[in-house]
């Protein structure tokens, strides 16, 4: 579970820069230069990243249970997800999609973590889909007190709603018949 927690740690630390302390974001962006910046923050939310995906799979070797889901919260969850990849991918492709919602990184991160907590019930499970959940709401309600910086994206039409909704879907059903199963090991259809 310690492999878990120092990436929780590492991971959400430097994503939470810009939450708690954003003028010292900005200061430290321009003693780096913006690319040393974000190459110092690639780095460790990367190392973050595999120490929580190395540590999730330590702790779901001996799991300690904190609460057992009925069955029928897995088709809530899975009906949580649809929306997701959509608001996923419309975060990147700017369009009606992603003016509604704002930000739509953050909202099909809040599905995602919501959805996983409704149909886990480990402690590794709430560790992590917990910490994205918290995380997510406290950096929306950061988001309204704070310069944003201009996300990565190709030019606003409304051709773009159609993409992220088409390739949202897409991506879901190959996660629900395939790629969960495969990356994390867990596959969705026959999981009772």
């Amino acid at each position: 579970m310690n492999v878990l927690l120092l990436g929780l740690v590492l991971f959400f630390g430097v994503h939470s820069v810009s939450i708690v302390n954003d003028p010292w974001r900005d200061r430290m962006a321009a003693r780096l230069g913006e690319r040393g910046w974000q190459g110092a923050y690639a780095l460790v939310a990367a190392v973050g990243l595999v120490l929580i995906v190395w540590g999730y799979g330590l702790a779901r070797q001996h799991p300690v249970v904190l609460y057992t889901p009925p069955a029928w919260l897995h088709i809530v969850a899975m009906t949580l997800l649809v929306p997701a990849f959509p608001l996923l991918l419309a975060a990147y492709l700017p369009g009606r999609i992603q003016a509604a919602a704002k930000h739509p990184m953050l909202a099909a991160t809040k599905l995602w973590a919501a959805a996983h907590l409704l149909a886990n019930g480990t402690l590794a499970d709430a560790l992590l889909f917990g910490a994205f959940l918290v995380w997510a709401v406290l950096d929306r309600i950061s988001m309204k007190r704070r310069t944003q910086r201009p996300v990565p994206g190709i030019p606003p039409s409304p051709a773009n709603d159609l993409v992220a909704v088409a390739g949202g879907l897409a991506l879901y059903a190959a996660f629900v018949l395939w790629l969960h199963g495969w990356l994390i090991g867990v596959p969705l259809i026959g999981r009772t």
